[in-house]
């Protein structure tokens, strides 16, 4: 695959996962009435890797410790302490604080990738399109509707959750490196994702109300979390991260709450505002600002490999 193919593959499968991500809330939403939060998220990871299991069986060989340690490093900050920090948050501040926060995420992959891997110039246009972007967050988040009121507790942990995704980033840009299947280097990251989350499973418990999955609504939401949301989306975002790199890649999550409101309004038939409108916009301009380094370097890189 050329280049310039591989990279247009990149950017297509990096929107398509936050497509689905952007989705995710619905589900979310309708199995908080029957679980609780952490069990929804050993569930949904537990059904990934079997998922994972079914279709690529072979595993990724102990080699080196210090591969080992990359695997496991991203399963713990991009599995269990990003999804237990973000659920924890929201049991202390408004979900709209949340999700201003978590959008942050792109500038601090950016800033840790600059920092640790010596990628993505960090230029004005870079800036730019993080501020446009973040007023079309902060405008699709509120609505114009409330005020943000912060909570220190529930929005450190928010904003920890940011830093704990741009280590994933660049560790699974680190394993993207290693030349290993990507489906298998996923499942590894998973195992080490739910291996650390037994310390919160045995001071809990397992899950309850497991007879809840006699309802079909519940089952078919849990499936899409499991096979969607993580084990398909986790394997085409990480193999995004390993051809367009983690800065290019993670400017992508500016759009989640674009698609978060739109399903909102298309699934759940809820209102979208003049703010919603304007927010979405500014949401796409940022992203498209943020990226145009990133297609301006393809180009030259695209030319240069045809001379």
């Amino acid at each position: 695959m050329k280049l310039s193919e591989s990279r247009n593959a990149g950017h297509m499968t990096a929107f398509l996962t936050i497509l689905i991500w952007g989705t995710t809330f619905i589900s979310t939403k309708v199995l908080l009435d029957d679980f609780e939060p952490f069990d929804i998220l050993l569930l949904r990871f537990a059904i990934g890797y079997v998922a994972l299991l079914a279709v690529h069986p072979r595993m990724v060989p102990f080699r080196r410790i210090r591969e080992e340690l990359l695997f496991a490093g991203a399963g713990l900050c991009g599995v269990t302490l990003y999804f237990l920090l973000e659920n924890v948050a929201l049991t202390y501040t408004l979900a709209s604080n949340v999700g201003i926060i978590v959008s942050v995420a792109p500038f601090v992959t950016a800033v840790t990738s600059r920092l640790f891997l010596k990628e993505g110039r960090l230029d004005g246009l870079f800036f730019v399109g993080f501020a446009v972007a973040m007023s079309g967050v902060v405008l699709l988040t509120l609505q114009g509707s409330t005020v943000l009121k912060l909570n220190p507790i529930g929005d450190s942990l928010a904003a920890l959750a940011c830093v704990f995704w741009g280590i994933y980033s660049i560790l699974t840009r680190k394993i993207s490196r290693l030349g290993y299947h990507t489906i298998a280097c996923t499942r590894r990251i998973f195992f080490y994702g739910l291996l650390f989350m037994l310390p919160v499973l045995l001071t809990k418990g397992l899950p309850g109300n497991l007879e809840r999955l006699s309802d079909g609504a519940n089952v078919a939401n849990l499936l899409f979390l499991g096979l969607g949301a993580s084990a398909v989306c986790f394997v085409t975002w990480n193999w995004s991260v390993g051809v367009l790199g983690p800065v290019q890649t993670s400017v992508y999550i500016y759009l989640v709450p674009v698609i978060t409101v739109a399903s909102a309004a298309l699934i759940l038939h809820e209102e979208i505002t003049a703010a919603a409108v304007w927010g979405a916009l500014l949401t796409v301009a940022g992203l498209v600002l943020s990226e145009r380094r990133g297609i301006q370097t393809r180009g030259r890189l695209d030319k240069g490999a045809s001379n």
